[in-house]
């Protein structure tokens, strides 16, 4: 059995015990659509009906998640305005991304239920994760590891930036 020291999963574990409302509906016990976006609660941008937020436990570099504010599991339960706006997020994201590291591909999906390997299952959200060409290199392959290159405050910024700029330029 291999084991890795990750201590700072700890916080991620007690924070979710002890945690009574929903990670992706409050953020410090305010409602998200009430918080301004930041480097602290990751919050990129926000929209009509859902926000975009960096991934606290990034795959890669650059992952991140589009939320809706309705707070719900069951994708069949949203609404048309939901779903548009949704994929528009998601658009954009692809989009910011691509302008900030210019990856290779993509990964876009959602898993829906603990068995699918949600992480946090009561509440829907999207991943779009960037993909590069060397990031199944010879550490992936030989010690199933993954190297993050950027500290999340660093990825923040950058994302950031592309859509402050692109929201001015509307």
């Amino acid at each position: 059995m291999d084991l890795i020291w990750a201590p700072w999963r700890g916080t991620y574990i007690k924070m979710n015990v002890h945690q009574q409302e929903c990670i992706f509906c409050y953020f410090d016990q305010k409602p998200i659509k009430h918080v301004e976006p930041n480097p602290e609660n990751l919050v990129l941008y926000k929209s009509e009906t859902c926000f975009i937020i960096l991934n606290k436990y990034p795959y890669i570099n650059g992952h991140l998640m589009v939320v809706p504010y309705r707070h719900t599991n069951d994708i069949l339960t949203l609404d048309e305005k939901e779903k548009a706006d949704i994929f528009n997020q998601i658009q954009f994201s692809v989009e910011i991304i691509m302008e900030a590291y210019n990856p290779s591909g993509f990964n876009i999906g959602i898993n829906l239920g603990k068995v699918a390997g949600a992480g946090i299952d009561q509440h829907l959200h999207f991943h779009i994760v960037p993909r590069f060409n060397a990031d199944h290199n010879f550490l992936t392959t030989i010690s199933n590891t993954r190297i993050i290159s950027f500290s999340l405050e660093e990825t923040y910024r950058d994302l950031y930036q592309i859509i402050k700029h692109k929201k001015t330029m509307e």
